[in-house]
């Protein structure tokens, strides 16, 4: 029988194969087929330590010279591999596998580093589960020098590097460097780290050799593998050293601030440990005081008594009683059980069942109505109206009504008084900027933060089920991604329908039917629909120049002169004064520009009393500042007081922002004022046209102007095109010369058909070279046959046109009703001409041959 070491020299034994080492080096391997057993000659069981080694490689292992440590050998071929080279030797090589080998199956000689350790073979276990336990000692670094067999055993030839030592004041300090950082992750990880064992200490102050403290600490602290093999390929000790110093340096760090993180969780613990040991004893003194229930059945008792003492209605009941035996069973430390605490604190602080008494006398409801706001009586009817209808049925649903028109009005004090003068309580929600539809109907439950929307914030505000709720700029909300808030309003404002409100936070049917809305906005344009079908608008235009002053009079001026501490004998303003502040510094539908002028009057007498009173330097005049000639104005002074006319208002106001001459001044022709309607009010437009010779043929139209006032335009020109001869334009349009249509205010949008008859008008004028009467304002859709359509905002037009001086306005037939509603007093010493067509404007518009 030929033994196998015959067979290889008679080349029986397969064919080599070629393997590349990791240093690059190429040499000849048994390949696959290979005998189980190697040649004796391969290996040398005299040597100390032999050339030629069985190597094995175990995943996230690398063993160091002088470092005893148990091996545990998973995979079978691992454990055939060491007992292989039991049986011949007791050493083994320990390669180190590369971090990108596979692992599972027995690794390839490319999948080595090409240094490892040669170790001896202690002791070996077979383990309770099945696995094999190898503890081995490491003897010498080894390097890999070429491999003699692949399979079924890794065989290499190896060689083993001398270590060079480290000599010197430099190694030995770093030494004890090492030695110093050891000490301290050993002291710090006490308890922190299983890793790190106490005794390490102790092992450390007993290494002397350097290179052997370097190899220590590698093997103990330092963790990812391929650093590992770095420090095992090194012979030079310094080196070593150095590479293990910022390691320690980087491990100490981390073990430090798990400390810190430990620590602080520690002390939570703590904390929480004394909280439930105070609570058990304050059961305990609870339980001999005969006060058996602890906090949690004390919290639920309370709730149960507000609950009790609320007459809620049977749905919200069922539901607290639910939520509430669902309490009673949670801890205090879960965080369900604030949820339901949360939505029962909610549910208990609506006013269930509280109701204030609805006022019955008229004449005083109509009294507190006219002493906060002047004028608007349509609005102040209206509430008269209903209280007459409350006091007859009770449970009258009535509209909800919107109150319309410009800024400054007076829409929401008007809210305040109305609740007043009802006897209720006043709650106001602004909704301008509003996208979220929770906003109005709430979050659900199950969301975190999750709140009532604001209908029930709003009626847990007012404190009864009956309050005046206004719902301010309702026409600013809007709609995205989250909702649509508007929609989300149809149930409330429904009288049919808010009988049973819901809330998603709520989810109990909420009675809104006899909560009175007020919704408040500037334009119902962005408001929707179905939403705009359920309110009752009573719309409130701008103030004359009268009212204004009254308002001035009654209203702004006191509440400026209490804001700045001024009495009326230390501050009088003349009406003749006010109106011009109204005429020629404000220009508004409003009032909030005439309060801020007042308010501008009050602070600078205010200044000119103070200066008054401060003693005067030495040198300086007697009775008033000493730089007052350098720099104060000399103030109009009465007695103590101010008193402000016409002619002063410059030295408190500066010049006239808005001077009235503008409109009253005589025009050229091609010039025509028109009326326009604007969700601030009513404004007086000036229309320019004009005709540019030798420019390019066609018709140009500046002024910032819509797509539907450009229609209106271009209309115009056809219809004077179409009807020059019976208009009297004896030049052709568009052949020797362009028109410039322009509408000042050019950083102002402006859109709408209402000024179709002024573009012709001024069409008109241009082309016969007729100028038309200033005093003449004129608003209406214009047809291409020339007829004159109804238009809208006609109150807001007239009081325009009323506030600029104009005492004469032109207007479509069919909107004579709509000057019929306007109030007299705002209809005093004016004109109004109703037209069917444009030949029709043309007469009233252009002078006669007498006034010419």
């Amino acid at each position: 029988m030929v033994d196998e070491a015959d067979k290889e020299r008679e080349g029986g034994v397969g064919t080599p194969a070629p393997v590349e080492l990791p240093d690059g080096e190429v040499v000849i391997v048994e390949a696959a087929g290979a005998a189980a057993v190697p040649p004796a000659a391969m290996i040398h069981r005299g040597d100390r330590f032999p050339p030629n080694l069985f190597v094995v490689a175990v995943p996230g292992v690398v063993v160091f010279p002088d470092v005893t440590v148990p091996i545990v050998l998973k995979a079978p071929w691992a454990e055939r591999t060491v007992t292989q080279a039991a049986s011949q030797s007791e050493f083994l090589g320990l390669g180190v596998l590369r971090e990108n080998g596979e692992r599972g199956d027995a690794p390839k000689p490319e999948q080595l580093h090409a240094h490892g350790c040669l170790v001896r073979i202690l002791r070996s276990l077979q383990m309770p589960d099945g696995t094999r336990t190898v503890l081995v000692q490491g003897m010498r670094r080894l390097k890999i020098d070429r491999w003699l067999r692949a399979e079924p055993y890794l065989i290499a030839k190896v060689s083993y590097p001398e270590e060079v030592p480290a000599r010197g004041d430099e190694s030995e300090a770093l030494a004890r460097n090492v030695r110093g950082l050891l000490r301290q992750i050993v002291e710090s990880a006490q308890g922190a780290s299983p890793d790190i064992a106490q005794e390490m200490g102790v092992a450390v102050l007993n290494i002397e050799r350097k290179g052997a403290l370097a190899d220590f600490a590698a093997t103990y602290v330092i963790k990812p593998p391929d650093l590992r093999a770095e420090l095992l390929a090194e012979p030079d000790v310094k080196k070593r050293l150095l590479r293990v110093a910022e390691e320690l340096t980087r491990e100490l760090q981390v073990v430090s601030l798990g400390n810190k993180i430990q620590e602080e969780i520690r002390q939570k613990i703590e904390k929480r440990q004394q909280e439930f040991f105070l609570r058990e004893q304050m059961k305990a003194i609870r339980k001999e005081l005969g006060e058996e229930r602890d906090e949690r059945g004390l919290e639920v008792e309370d709730l149960e008594k507000r609950m009790k003492s609320l007459p809620l209605p049977p749905a919200a009941k069922e539901r607290a009683q639910e939520d509430l035996r669902r309490l009673a069973t949670l801890s205090s430390d879960s965080p369900e059980a604030a949820v339901l605490r949360g939505y029962l604190d909610w549910l208990f602080a609506i006013a269930w069942g509280v109701e204030t008494a609805d006022a019955h006398d008229l004449a005083a409801a109509r009294r507190i109505l006219d002493r906060d706001h002047h004028g608007l009586d349509e609005i102040k009817d209206r509430m008269v109206e209903f209280l007459a209808v409350r006091s007859r049925v009770p449970h009258h649903k009535g509209q909800i009504l919107c109150l319309l028109g410009p800024p400054g009005v007076g829409k929401t004090s008007l809210g305040r008084s109305i609740a007043e003068a009802l006897g209720r309580r006043f709650v106001r929600v602004s909704l301008g900027g509003v996208r979220d539809e929770a906003e109005i109907r709430g979050h659900r439950r199950t969301y975190v933060g999750a709140q009532p929307g604001r209908v029930v914030r709003g009626m847990k505000q007012a404190g009864s089920m009956n309050p005046v709720f206004m719902l301010d700029e309702i026409d600013k909300l809007g709609a995205d991604f989250r909702g649509d808030p508007g929609s989300a309003l149809l149930e409330a404002l429904d009288p049919e329908q808010n009988g049973n409100f819901s809330d998603h936070y709520l989810e109990v049917p909420l009675d809104l039917s006899k909560v009175f809305f007020i919704a408040t906005a500037n334009d119902l344009d962005p408001v929707p629909p179905a939403l705009r079908d359920r309110l009752e608008v009573i719309e409130l235009s701008g103030y004359v120049t009268e009212e204004k002053v009254a308002i001035a009079s009654g209203f702004l001026l006191p509440k400026q002169r209490l804001n700045h501490g001024l009495t009326a004998k230390e501050l009088k303003v003349t009406r003749r004064a006010l109106g011009i502040i109204v005429q020629e510094h404000t220009k508004e539908a409003g009032v909030r520009g005439l309060d801020k002028a007042l308010a501008r009057i009050c602070r600078k007498v205010v200044r000119q009393l103070l200066e008054r009173k401060r003693p005067a330097r030495r040198g300086a005049p007697a009775g008033g500042p000493s730089d007052a000639g350098k720099t104060g104005p000399s103030w109009p002074s009465h007695a103590s007081g101010a008193v402000v006319d016409a002619d002063d208002l410059p030295k408190y106001l500066g010049p006239p922002r808005f001077p009235r001459d503008l409109l009253a001044r005589a025009r050229p022709a091609g010039v025509a004022i028109g009326l326009a309607w604007t969700p601030a009010g009513g404004e007086v437009l000036e229309i320019q046209a004009m005709s540019i010779p030798n420019a390019r043929k066609g018709l140009e139209i500046t002024g910032m102007l819509g797509d539907v006032m450009n229609e209106s335009a271009r209309i115009a020109v056809s219809y004077v095109l179409g009807h020059a001869r019976e208009l009297g334009v004896e030049r052709s349009l568009g052949k020797e010369s362009g028109l410039h249509l322009h509408v000042p205010a050019g950083a102002v949008r402006k859109d709408g058909p209402s000024a179709g008859v002024t573009l012709t008008a001024a069409l008109v004028s241009l082309l016969t070279d007729r100028p038309l009467r200033p005093e003449v304002a004129m608003t209406g859709e214009i047809t291409l046959t020339g007829q004159v359509l109804m238009v809208g905002g006609i109150r807001e037009k007239v009081v325009a046109a009323r506030r600029a001086g104009i005492r004469e306005v032109i207007l479509p037939a069919h909107n004579r009703r709509d000057v019929e509603e306007i109030a007299p007093k705002l209809r005093r010493g004016m004109k109004f001409r109703y037209v069917e067509s444009f030949p029709e404007i043309a007469k009233l518009a252009f002078p006669t041959r007498s006034q010419g």
